[in-house]
């Protein structure tokens, strides 16, 4: 720890042993260890308690976010703020030397406002599912644009753009880091061990509700922020549209007029081809079936504005 100077928020809801190893392992790192609680009936509020934490159980007859929890632990702080705060998911494991690289790095960088490290998924070997999250997570190292659930960030930087907004389902911490960003600060990403996660898909729908809840992240950043200069996930949801509706729409019209007009979902492998020397067979084949769970995702938000409804969550486990 340094100096004092490092609290957590962790956020959960029924994740059981995984959230007692998650709690063990923030034990000595911080000065104040919070919990959020989203309604658990597990056990999880008893646990936390025993393990020292500060426990906070969110009202659940509003509608729930992580930014909402991840907002109730920063407000439970705000009495005595520290100079950085750790975010972690109650499905992740602290890595013993993550904080202390993670604060010495944002002494030394006054300009770097959230910084966050590997992490990496604890049970890759379970299924084709888990792999994929642990490739997604491998992100280049160096200045990025976001982050994830996991990051040890600036308290007062946060506080300065008013935290994460509690009205997003998903993409709430690119979300953050974008206006964080607009505020001055830089995001960094460290080449540092910094969480065990563990997934738990084991299904092919929990996979598909993943990417849906993707595509929808991208589609409300890129109409919530469409106006500005960085283009916020618009490239993102393009891709999401034109290989996950454009082409099998484009062959379903065209086909009526002629059965050869059926080759145009040949895009599809052709795609696969093309990505799996740079990223592997495997991820090639399920970025490009990605697209289609994702397009939905991104219909289904706008189809939500359209009719002013607030999208619930969209959940894998």
């Amino acid at each position: 720890m340094a100096g004092g100077q490092v609290d957590a928020v962790v956020i959960g809801r029924n994740e059981g042993a995984r959230l007692t190893a998650c709690l063990d392992s923030l034990a000595g790192q911080v000065r104040r260890l919070v919990y959020v609680d989203s309604g658990s009936t597990d056990g999880s509020l008893a646990a936390a308690g025993t393990r020292g934490a500060e426990v906070v159980s969110l009202d659940m007859t509003q509608p729930f976010t992580a930014a909402r929890a991840r907002n109730a632990g920063l407000a439970l702080l705000a009495d005595d703020p520290p100079q950085f705060v750790q975010f972690v998911d109650g499905d992740c494991e602290v890595r013993p030397d993550w904080i202390a690289t993670a604060a010495t790095f944002l002494q030394d960088h006054p300009e770097v406002v959230v910084v966050c490290g590997r992490r990496r998924e604890r049970f890759p070997e379970a299924s084709v599912w888990n792999r994929l999250c642990d490739r997604e997570w491998d992100t280049p190292v160096g200045e990025a644009t976001a982050c994830g659930g996991d990051a040890l960030m600036r308290h007062a930087a946060v506080a300065a753009v008013g935290g994460y907004d509690p009205t997003l389902i998903a993409g709430e911490e690119p979300d953050l880091c974008l206006r964080l960003r607009r505020a001055g600060g830089r995001i960094w990403r460290l080449e540092a061990e910094m969480t065990l996660h563990d997934a738990a898909m084991t299904r092919f729908g929990q996979w598909w509700r993943r990417s849906r809840r993707a595509g929808h992240a991208f589609a409300e950043g890129a109409w919530r922020h469409r106006s500005g200069t960085e283009r916020h996930w618009q490239r993102e949801t393009r891709r999401a549209l034109l290989w996950g509706v454009g082409v099998p729409v484009a062959a379903v019209l065209a086909g009526v007029l002629h059965p050869a007009a059926w080759l145009v979902l040949g895009l599809w492998p052709a795609q696969v081809l093309r990505l799996a020397p740079r990223m592997g067979g495997e991820a090639a084949v399920f970025t490009v079936l990605g697209k289609l769970p994702e397009a939905q995702g991104v219909i289904g938000y706008h189809l939500g504005r359209l009719r002013g409804r607030q999208h619930g969550l969209i959940e894998y486990k």
